[in-house]
């Protein structure tokens, strides 16, 4: 007797969809967060395994011969322990990761297996343990961003949901590992997602602070590097920083070339496959018997550089010496990210160019410390074309707002100078040689094979341009629009006008006599004509924030043949997408 009443009531309290969303962003940040700090322990512990206990074994067999002589017996064990996983568990893992999980948004819907979390996990905890030239950032997104597609797919969350926590768990790994929540919710938006709209930035930004909170709470609240107290000195310095990003974007295009040759390299190289990682860690560990700073991370060479405490011609060659080891490591199939290479070698870069200016105008520059600093963000920004990030990231590395100025124009000029030698990112490249071109989280391959007479409407509401307002509010109530066509009397384009356009009229009833259809539409209208690609339509939608475009023709003077609404180009883009990923 009482069952509609109970029904109503957990109909009450049962959560949207939104809610669900927000619920789970929650979940993805937790265990994004758990995964860091377990993915950090797991590399102090390889480690000590192989620079510790390996050392230790190595030298007892070797006797007093000095470390450098058997050092590249180190990368050549984790190589070979990576190789099986990378090839034989989960290909995905293989190289810097951050490529996969864009793919994965823009072409699969966010799916991505649930395996690759553990193999991406145990493969380069290996690799950074045993000295691989690699970063933590691309792994910890992997995983984060393989969590949160493997909650979504548990919960049979839609395509839009998933890709939504998987840029959830990749804010929340940059979060977790380098203690940047802002940065980790940009980086998500700006590279994985290419999407700004409240209903995702919401749950992303709830998913990297929760990972902040996490990690800070085991791992302590304190900044990835600490700094000197570094300031812009005087305004000459302005066009020396402008400078300095000119050739960290070249520097960033080398770096992106000389990675995709490697990679290219060794693909083609009639080698076992599972043994291609060894191999690399003996190139590697071969350059580390000269060079040692180029091993894992290098964050000790960059806190170094940041005191000014390596000598200017040292600090050219570590440039090189990085560039290379990456290259090796990455490019063989060792698992990493490129993210703590990018600042290495930003940062000794950036040292090299702050001791030449330094010695020439020492009372109008910064010590090299600050130049080096610097240096590291406009190496992010010219790599992974994510000025905002660089910036950011930097920012929260080292909790130092005092050298904005410079910052800022070094990260806009890297960007600008990479991007115009080179069209991909570190990360789209490698997606390119593939015939998959990612911009604002789609391929747009697909987009551009397509033209807008494809997909537009040609059937729509029209208003004729004469019309009256109590006509008008008739036609709107008999239609399901939100946006209507106002057109002249041979089917010319007059403009277009929304419901809210309307409303504003509404509450003047004096005019209700007065106004007339072409009253309502701005003088402006953006339109779009039928031989336009998709690519090129999406780019409208995105930049204007529309939702429809008139279709006008070129031929019969702006003649309106159709509507083109973005939630059908969307569809159109899955529909033709499941098609490619088919054949």
């Amino acid at each position: 007797m009482h069952l509609p009443k109970l029904e109503r009531t957990l109909r009450r309290f049962r959560p949207s969809e939104t809610e669900v969303l927000i619920i789970l962003s929650i979940v993805v940040g937790s265990a994004t967060a758990v995964g860091a700090i377990a993915f950090i322990a797991l590399i102090e512990h390889f480690n000590e395994l192989f620079f510790g206990l390996t050392d230790q074994m190595l030298a007892e067999a070797v006797g007093d011969q000095p470390l450098k002589f058997w050092l590249p017996i180190i990368p050549i064990l984790g190589g070979l322990l990576v190789g099986p996983i990378v090839y034989k568990f989960a290909s995905e893992a293989k190289g810097h990761g951050v490529p996969e999980v864009m793919n994965a948004v823009a072409r699969l819907g966010g799916i991505i297996r649930p395996r690759v979390a553990a193999a991406k996990t145990l493969a380069s905890a290996i690799c950074i343990g045993s000295g691989g030239s690699a970063g933590r950032e691309g792994p910890i997104v992997q995983i984060g961003s393989a969590i949160g597609s493997t909650i979504g797919q548990a919960f049979r969350m839609s395509g839009n949901r998933i890709k939504i926590l998987v840029g959830c768990g990749a804010a929340a790994g940059i979060s977790s590992v380098f203690n940047a929540p802002i940065a980790g919710v940009i980086f998500s938006m700006e590279i994985i997602l290419g999407d700004y709209a409240i209903t995702t930035f919401a749950p992303v930004i709830l998913s990297s602070v929760v990972a902040s909170v996490v990690t800070r709470s085991v791992l302590g609240n304190y900044p990835a590097f600490d700094v000197p107290s570094y300031s812009l000195v005087s305004a000459a310095e302005i066009p020396l920083y402008i400078l300095m990003g000119v050739l960290l974007g070249v520097l960033g295009v080398v770096f992106t070339k000389v990675l995709d040759f490697f990679e290219d390299a060794f693909e083609r190289l009639k080698f076992p496959n599972m043994l291609k990682p060894a191999l690399g860690g003996l190139l590697l560990g071969i350059l580390a018997i000269f060079y040692p700073q180029v091993l894992a991370d290098g964050y000790e060479t960059i806190r170094l550089t940041l005191y000014g405490q390596i000598s200017a011609g040292l600090l050219v060659i570590l440039v090189v010496a990085k560039l290379a080891a990456t290259s090796f490591t990455l490019g063989s199939g060792n698992s990493g990210g490129i993210f703590a290479p990018s600042l290495f070698m930003g940062a000794v870069a950036g040292g090299a160019f702050g001791s030449l200016v330094h010695t020439l105008l020492p009372s109008y520059t910064a010590t090299p410390g600050a130049y080096a600093l610097v240096g590291m963000a406009g190496m992010v920004a010219a790599a992974t074309h994510a000025p905002i990030t660089a910036l950011l990231i930097i920012f929260e590395m080292t909790s130092d707002y005092r050298i904005i100025l410079p910052l800022m124009v070094t990260v806009v000029f890297s960007a600008l100078v990479a991007r115009r030698l080179f069209g991909h990112s570190i990360y789209t490249a490698k997606l390119a040689k593939r015939g998959i071109e990612i911009r604002g989280g789609r391929d747009i391959n697909v987009l551009k094979s397509h033209t807008v007479r494809e997909v537009m409407d040609e059937e729509f509401s029209t208003i004729p341009a004469s019309m009256q307002l109590p006509e008008i509010l008739q036609k709107v109530e008999e239609s399901d629009d939100t946006y209507f066509v106002v057109i002249g009397r041979t089917g010319q384009l007059k403009g277009v006008f929304t419901l809210q356009d309307l409303r504003s009229i509404l509450s003047h009833p004096e005019l209700n006599e007065l106004v007339v259809a072409q009253d309502l539409a701005p003088s402006y209208t953006t339109v779009i004509h039928p031989d336009v690609d998709l690519d090129e339509a999406n780019r409208i939608f995105g930049y204007k924030g529309l939702t429809m475009i008139p279709v006008v023709s070129r031929i019969d003077d702006g003649k309106v043949i159709g509507v083109l609404r973005r939630d059908k180009l969307i569809d159109h883009y899955n529909k033709r997408l499941l098609d490619t990923l088919q054949q």
